[in-house]
């Protein structure tokens, strides 16, 4: 079986390694297309393809419609909003994802940021602390369990609330599980965003639900740019100086935002992943599980029916 290692960004000279070596290990041959310009090269190289790895490209009908013998598709990450679920569907492709592989990549960016904001972004004037602090963390999954680890060094009171993961689940992670998301925010003086963008979480965080934090309270988001209403919360930090939003993922408005000095920050593009280990990891784990479906026919991380 051919294996595509298609990305636009591509990964580590390491990974790529990693990666070949697991393909051709079991029994099924290795092709790499790093760095393309064009959608045309993508569709060509994809046209003899048995199965493809990607990172943030672009997976949709047209490719699909090119990929004529196309079995599995997986992204190496968590997110797989890159990928047209439906299409996948329709043309029988198993689309797949690789959780919890960049997860602590993630949740240690989170405390990156945090602490470059609580003490002023370094601009010499006297900052806070994290310790005593109450974190609220939205969606317990992979990277809001690493959150939740590392906030336990820097001392703070860490809350979660996760619509599909039972309080007691929380709990016994020894993290406080607060009953909506609305508590979180009316409770916590920072919260960290790890909710999927779906169409009950986009633009869900909105004037109505930051509003409800304590003076000085900082919102993260390493999770979607689509589950922020950017306009409302533009308008609500225009009311209060206090609040903070710092992101890895830049705003359509980043200028609007940029007029907040002192109390915004984006990353100039996403890096929560990008570290070696976590690129490494998330390639390597989607090479295991091509392998793995082609000899077994297993489908554990699919995620479109």
């Amino acid at each position: 079986m051919k294996v595509l290692v298609a990305t636009e960004k591509p990964f580590a000279a390491a990974a790529v390694e990693g990666i070949k070596k697991e393909i051709e290990a079991a029994g099924n041959e290795f092709a790499l297309l790093e760095k393309y310009t064009e959608k045309s090269q993508l569709l060509d190289a994809v046209k003899d393809a048995d199965a493809l790895i990607i990172r943030s490209d672009k997976v949709d009908a047209e490719v699909f419609d090119a990929a004529k013998q196309l079995k599995i598709v997986v992204r190496a990450g968590a997110g797989y909003d890159n990928i047209d679920l439906a299409a996948a569907t329709a043309h029988q492709v198993v689309a797949e994802n690789t959780p919890g592989q960049n997860a602590n990549a993630v949740a240690e960016l989170v405390f990156g940021m945090l602490v470059f904001a609580v003490r002023n972004f370094y601009n010499g004037k006297a900052g806070t602390e994290l310790c005593g602090k109450k974190l609220g963390i939205l969606a317990f999954g992979n990277v809001g369990r690493n959150v939740a680890r590392i906030a336990s060094g820097f001392g703070m009171e860490v809350y979660a609330y996760d619509a599909y993961c039972p309080a007691d689940v929380i709990e016994k992670a020894g993290v406080h599980a607060a009953g909506s998301p609305a508590e979180l925010f009316r409770t916590c003086d920072v919260v960290s965003l790890h909710i999927p963008a779906t169409a009950e979480t986009k633009e869900s965080i909105n004037y109505a639900m930051v509003g409800q934090m304590k003076k000085g309270g900082i919102v993260v988001n390493t999770a979607r740019k689509e589950v922020i209403n950017e306009p409302e919360l533009i308008k609500l930090m225009s009311e209060r100086e206090d609040l903070k939003y710092i992101t890895d993922i830049k705003p359509d408005v980043d200028a609007e935002f940029a007029k907040f000095e002192g109390r915004y920050f984006s990353t100039p593009k996403k890096m929560g992943a990008q570290t070696a280990e976590a690129n490494t990891n998330a390639g390597i784990a989607a090479a295991k599980q091509i392998n793995s479906f082609f000899a077994t026919g297993d489908t554990k991380f699919q995620v479109n029916k």
